[in-house]
């Protein structure tokens, strides 16, 4: 952890806390809120912007461009901004945007419901699957019920070029937490939520397979931090085009690895290799496991004090909010720091990597956070 980085990170999450707690969902058409950028992401309209800056940790407010912005190229941008007062330094009229707010002091549900679908916008990339479908709300229904789909784009009978007409897209982005570092730290302790959503629920339970001090050379797909072997092959196993991966002990490094024709394990201290399991439900209990000396560094949604590590784990599973958590020991080389419990989280929600104008498409999202409106579809 660097000192800097936390204090300011701390008292920017304390003021957040102060000058951001009352609910307030409109949004401020043609209204820009200029500057103080966290960071940019794709959304297909302001409503799906507001639940990115809602999940990300320290997003207060921000601005999305919208499809009839004329500047620039910037269609479907989501700019999520912060301040340390928690509301715009600035607020300037601007044709072709929206701004708004967290919805963070609202309530929210933890993962919102996304029924809308999009006539001519594409959601770029992160294809891990097509099929041919009558029209887009069968792709939506295969997107549905697929577990690793989050979104899909669907091309309509009039496309051109012709022989890709009624293509289904099935596209992937991560649903389940992904702790962005780990490393070792003395006298911290980090965990998870007991609350924490791995993946989807099934009936049916299982082990999984880990060989133990192997490696699987190669067929490199995704390298990832995770805590430990059985993190890392709960993220195999959200992932559709993972076949297996290789956690490495000593730099808490998850390698998932993807070759449907071969596996080849090789003998390897400090390695652990594994299978992923689909359609069942893993043994989670790991999850409940915390982790001594060990720092979840960033995604910081706040830091509050504490007596000892339980009562910060008890904290961040009452916390809606809360994904993960790191707790610092009074034995930690810094006394500014101790007795902290920082609370964690990182954006889990459909996210496509890029949103673009297409004419003859239909884009959306999956539907397994609307079982009130499974069979609901609205045009947009």
């Amino acid at each position: 952890m660097m000192r800097t980085y936390l204090i300011l990170f701390g008292l920017l999450s304390m003021c957040s806390l102060c000058f951001s707690s009352e609910c307030n969902a409109e949004f401020q058409v043609n209204e820009d809120f200029p500057g103080t950028d966290i960071k940019h992401l794709y959304s297909p309209d302001a409503e799906h912007c507001q639940h990115l800056c809602t999940q990300h940790p320290s997003c207060q407010f921000f601005t999305f461009v919208r499809p009839d912005w004329t500047r620039d190229s910037r269609h479907f941008y989501c700019y999520l901004k912060s301040t340390p007062s928690g509301v715009p330094n600035k607020r300037t009229p601007l044709v072709g945007v929206t701004s708004g707010f967290s919805l963070k002091p609202c309530n929210p549900v933890p993962q919102p419901c996304l029924s809308k679908v999009y006539q001519n916008v594409d959601f770029f990339g992160a294809d891990y699957k097509t099929l041919f479908t009558a029209d887009y709300e069968s792709c939506q229904r295969a997107c549905t019920q697929d577990p690793s789909c989050q979104f899909f784009t669907f091309v309509n009978d009039v496309f051109t070029p012709e022989p890709i007409r009624y293509k289904c897209h099935l596209k992937f982005s991560w649903s389940i937490p992904r702790t962005p570092n780990v490393k070792r730290l003395a006298n911290v302790m980090s965990g998870f939520s007991h609350k924490t959503q791995m993946g989807l629920n099934f009936d049916t339970a299982c082990q999984g397979k880990l060989f133990h001090n192997n490696a699987i050379p190669g067929n490199s797909l995704l390298a990832l931090p995770a805590s430990s072997a059985e993190h890392c092959q709960m993220l195999c196993s959200a992932h559709p085009s993972c076949t297996y991966f290789s956690f490495v002990r000593e730099s808490f490094t998850c390698n998932l690895k993807s070759n449907v024709n071969e596996m080849v394990t090789s003998a390897t201290a400090g390695v652990t290799s594994g299978l992923p399991e689909r359609l069942c439900q893993l043994d989670n209990s790991w999850v409940k496991v915390a982790l001594e000396d060990i720092d979840f560094g960033g995604s910081d949604i706040r830091f509050e004090l504490m007596d000892d590590a339980e009562m910060c784990q008890r904290n961040c599973s009452e916390d809606a909010s809360c994904q993960f958590y790191t707790y610092v020991n009074e034995g930690f080389y810094d006394t500014n720091y101790w007795r902290r419990c920082y609370l964690k989280r990182v954006i889990t929600m459909p996210s496509p990597p890029k949103v673009a104008k297409l004419a003859n498409v239909v884009s959306g999202f999956t539907l397994k956070n609307c079982q009130s409106t499974l069979h609901t579809l609205t045009d947009v």
